[in-house]
């Protein structure tokens, strides 16, 4: 398990009808005697932790809901312990500051001024911080770092999309994907190293969650992408000068489930969005949820950007063993929630994601059954063509099938757009990342055991 001051997850159930009785079952991945060590884990009543194996069929296994955890937050905190600055909020960085010997009077203005430099200009060593008095330059270099997570490998796929591996505190790995395209450039970022959730469709929901992912991990693969691009500006050349931006877009649509880590996306996005730094709308940040329905209303306030929902079924029944989160929050209670959405509008309109599946969620009635559910919401639909995975328990569903779906969608007024399949050579599409730690580990026939076909 390790030291659990590292962050590691402990873990717990997060129902409010927890048992009292011991413990006798434990998640996969974890001995029943870590949990009793750390005195904290007991079943759940009206949801077994306990993880039977899938069946054959997808749609009659009953995968658990989640695998809850608490993380104990993690400091970003190299070996010589000087703190990392990346990460950190305006208040924090301030403290900081003031904590090594900054005057208070003069705070704000050296928070701009290194700010600046780290998000701005991109820049990694104080000594470049030439609006800095030398003597304060060393200073900071005594107490902090400007640390941003290391890129493993890099994959560029046929159609010009590239997947970062990159490795974080601990030696663990997420997967980071870059998607260029005519007038836009996205960054899907990760926000858990593993997922909490189960989704039978996702390769990442294979992957067991390890942690939450830091402010600093999270704005640091921002970080590590643009200097991939090269898209830190130049001193004396002007923002216009270079052409449209490279990455002009962030989806939190990576590993892990968002509103599963709220305070460190929230931090992490802020700093995306800072004028002075970074610098991107909240109009070209989406987080993607698969429904954390307490958290929905929070997003809006808190962090302001797009919203999109992992939606992929019509039926509570079919939703239940894709998304198993759906049996905790429904159909229902997930659409009031969107309803009521604060940044929900005809401008702004929510996301509805929907993966095609072969025979599982594609017929006719299922279209208009959706149109049926949404109505009432500043919605549009965006349909994702399956992508495959090694031991994936569905298929793509057809090309015919999925265009017949669209032109439903969108007669009764809804755009219906079909997302196009990018990276899928190099395993960077939509469902597909796993950190390539976790996928050489195991075999194909452990791959497929796991989603069921064995």
């Amino acid at each position: 398990m390790g030291d659990p001051s590292l962050g590691l997850p402990l873990l717990t159930s997060l129902h409010s009808h927890v048992s009292s009785q011991e413990a006798t079952e434990c998640p996969r991945g974890f001995s029943a005697r870590t949990a009793f060590f750390f005195g904290i884990y007991r079943p759940d009543p009206l949801y077994p932790a306990s993880d039977p194996k899938m069946s054959a069929d997808p749609m009659t296994a009953n995968a658990p809901i989640t695998q809850d955890v608490v993380t104990i937050p993690r400091k970003d905190t190299p070996a010589d312990g000087r703190l990392n600055l990346v990460g950190l909020t305006r208040e924090g960085l301030r403290e900081a500051l003031i904590s090594v010997g900054t005057p208070e009077k003069q705070a704000k203005m050296r928070v701009n001024q290194i700010w600046q430099w780290i998000y701005h200009w991109g820049v990694r060593d104080f000594d470049a911080m030439t609006n800095l008095a030398k003597a304060y330059r060393a200073t900071l270099a005594d107490n902090f770092v400007i640390a941003v997570p290391e890129v493993v490998s890099r994959q560029i796929s046929d159609d010009g999309t590239r997947k970062y591996l990159v490795r974080i505190a601990g030696g663990h790995e997420v997967e980071t994907v870059y998607i260029p395209e005519d007038e836009r450039g996205t960054l899907c970022i990760s926000s858990q190293v593993g997922c909490t959730l189960t989704c039978s469709f996702c390769h990442t929901g294979t992957q067991k969650l390890v942690r939450n992912l830091t402010p600093a991990e999270i704005v640091g693969q921002i970080m590590v992408a643009r200097d991939d691009l090269g898209e830190w500006p130049e001193r004396g050349v002007g923002s216009g000068e270079t052409g449209p931006r490279l990455l002009s877009n962030i989806v939190l649509m990576g590993m892990g489930e968002p509103l599963y880590n709220f305070e460190a996306v929230r931090d992490a996005m802020q700093i995306a969005m800072d004028g002075e730094g970074i610098a991107l709308s909240r109009r070209r940040i989406t987080l993607s949820t698969s429904g954390v329905v307490p958290e929905i209303a929070r997003t809006a306030e808190e962090i302001g950007c797009m919203l999109a929902v992992s939606f992929h079924a019509t039926t509570d029944e079919v939703r239940d063993k894709l998304v198993p989160i759906n049996k905790r929050w429904p159909i229902a209670e997930l659409l009031e929630a969107l309803k009521g959405y604060p940044k929900a509008s005809n401008s702004e309109r929510i996301t509805f994601e929907y993966v095609m599946l072969k025979g599982v969620n594609d017929s006719d009635e299922d279209a208009r059954q959706l149109v049926q559910l949404i109505k009432g919401i500043p919605a549009k639909i965006n349909l994702i063509p399956f992508n495959e995975w090694p031991g994936a328990p569905y298929k793509r569903s057809d090309w015919a099938r999925i265009r017949a779906f669209a032109d439903i969608i969108y007669k009764a007024g809804y755009a219906s757009p079909i997302r196009t399949p990018r990276g899928e050579d190099i395993m960077a599409a939509c469902g597909q990342l796993k950190s390539a730690t976790e996928r050489a580990r195991k075999s194909r026939a452990e791959i497929a055991a796991e989603a069921g076909l064995t």
